[in-house]
């Protein structure tokens, strides 16, 4: 929440997929570079010029996106720092909204570190040689309820600082940033908190997210106020690391706030409701000691990430389990989630394999093929969000049944409704104490630029029938829509599945 170079400026610190997206004109002139939810970003220089960034993930895992680029307009997404969250015996389950929280990404002394905050355990740390390997697993730097959004400063001296925001809604209060000094590799705090700065004093409300850099003397913390949907960027400065700080607004347009500072550039978010929160770069001219920022005045860009490989763009919805799924040779199978009589809808499910819409508009063809062992199993694609709608291939004990499923305020505990759609046919094979029955399916999706999408399927992988009546898209907990696949089991049976190839066998 970092090519000029300025000399004393310190940066601290069986389903197959056949993707075809493609990514509207940005809505917000020539500052949009990435149409994708990377809330939170935070980027910082590599060691060839080039640059690293990562954004919140949320429950979702593997959490932690690594993202790399050139040229700060063009983004691949190269792998995750986190494979899962602590403590497992709670993110082992759907804990929506909650995990990783605004991190920060830093380069000292050649290495790479990430801190981020958990509101309800405190600032962790994970590090690297270099963000394409693995990195270590997560280190809780500094124990506590309500931190959130942390980032490190080491200075010039070699100590290091790190500032962090607070969330009342686990800590009473919020709007107020504090620093504290930690050990000189950043493992653990060796000071206790100074109360820097108070938003409410000048009209800042909800100020969070800050970023901690050195230029010229001063120390910066670089923090949005008043909201993710209409906030404007702050600028603190002070020539003492414990302030006290001045403040300066620097950017007010359209709610984009909250990101990194690189050299004369500055990547932050603008939300964009179901489609999440999206990358947008801002120009940064230095007045007057000032780092002022403005709509980016090259090209256009907007494109959608490049993945690395394929399975990068999905994440379970909490801490992955062999008994969840497992990859394949050529793509996952994601087994059957036990629901018992007490089930209602898709939001307690921790198994759902989902990816991010990429692009204002965009289309997918998803190849599957589902599996079923007893009556009452039921796999197939869903669009997921506070309300959602999934194609559901359920097995009746002869055939397959193909329904339309809505769910409306899910995370209220609303109620699913179902329209059956087709009746598709069981191909049953021998499989020792239990027939198996497989169903090829082919679910395809288009977005459109309201976010409504439109769904249809095949059984051949050419011919697509279309499903009436468009479904609206709508946000998770602090994350956009996401689609993929799900798979559902009555309790106590052997679990059914639904196979995704990255390669299609036709």
């Amino acid at each position: 929440m970092e090519k000029r170079r300025f000399p004393t400026l310190k940066w601290v610190g069986c389903l197959w997929m056949a993707v075809v997206m493609t990514a509207a004109g940005p809505t917000t002139g020539r500052a949009q570079v990435v149409m994708a939810d990377y809330s939170d970003p935070d980027v910082c220089e590599g060691t060839d010029g080039d640059y690293w960034l990562t954004a919140s993930s949320f429950q979702c895992t593997p959490g932690l996106p690594i993202l790399h680029s050139t040229d700060l307009d063009h983004w691949e997404l190269v792998g995750h720092a986190l494979d899962r969250l602590l403590p497992a015996d709670r993110y082992d389950h759907v804990q929506h909204g909650c995990g990783v929280w605004a991190p920060s990404i830093r380069r000292h002394d050649g290495r790479y570190y990430i801190y981020w905050g958990d509101p309800d355990y405190g600032v962790w740390m994970v590090s690297t040689d270099h963000p394409r390997g693995r990195w270590t697993e997560p280190v809780l730097v500094v124990e506590g309820r309500g931190l959130i959004d942390p980032c490190p400063l080491w200075d010039d001296d070699g100590r290091c600082y790190l500032v962090n925001a607070w969330a009342a809604s686990r800590c009473g209060f919020n709007s107020v940033l504090s620093v504290r000094e930690l050990s000189a590799d950043g493992t653990r705090a060796v000071g206790q908190p100074v109360l820097v700065y108070d938003g409410q004093t000048e009209g800042n409300h909800t100020v969070e997210g800050p970023k901690f850099y050195k230029h010229e003397g001063y120390y910066y913390i670089l923090a949005p106020a008043g909201g993710v949907e209409q906030g404007w960027q702050l600028a603190l400065r002070s020539r003492s690391v414990t302030g006290p700080y001045e403040s300066r607004v620097v950017f007010n347009h359209d709610g984009i706030h909250q990101g990194g500072l690189v050299a004369d550039a500055f990547i932050a978010f603008q939300d964009r409701g179901p489609y999440g929160r999206v990358l947008h770069r801002l120009d940064v001219n230095w007045q007057e000691g000032w780092p002022m920022m403005s709509l980016h005045k090259g090209k256009a860009v907007g494109t959608p990430v490049v993945a690395a490989h394929p399975s990068l763009r999905y994440q379970w919805h909490a801490n992955p389990q062999d008994t969840f799924g497992m990859a394949t040779n050529d793509g996952v199978r994601v087994y059957g989630h036990w629901t018992d009589s007490e089930w209602r809808n898709l939001w307690s499910v921790p198994n759902l394999y989902l990816k991010k819409f990429e692009g204002e508009t965009f289309t997918d063809t998803l190849h599957t093929v589902v599996t079923a062992k007893a009556a009452g199993q039921q796999s197939g694609m869903v669009v997921m969000g506070r309300d959602y709608c999934r194609l559901s291939v359920e097995f009746d004990g002869k055939d397959f049944v193909l329904k339309r499923i809505v769910c409306h305020d899910a995370d209220q505990g609303g109620e699913e409704t179902a329209e059956t759609i087709a009746t598709l046919p069981a191909r049953r094979y021998e499989a020792g104490a239990q027939p198996n029955h497989e169903c090829r399916i082919s679910f395809a999706i288009r977005c459109d630029k309201q976010a409504r999408c439109h769904l249809s399927y095949s059984t051949d992988g050419r011919r697509f029938v279309s499903i009436p009546s468009p479904f609206q898209a709508r946000v998770g907990k602090w994350i956009g829509a996401k689609y993929g696949l799900f798979s559902l089991t009555p309790t106590k049976q052997s679990k059914g599945w639904i196979d995704l190839q990255f390669t299609p066998r036709f």
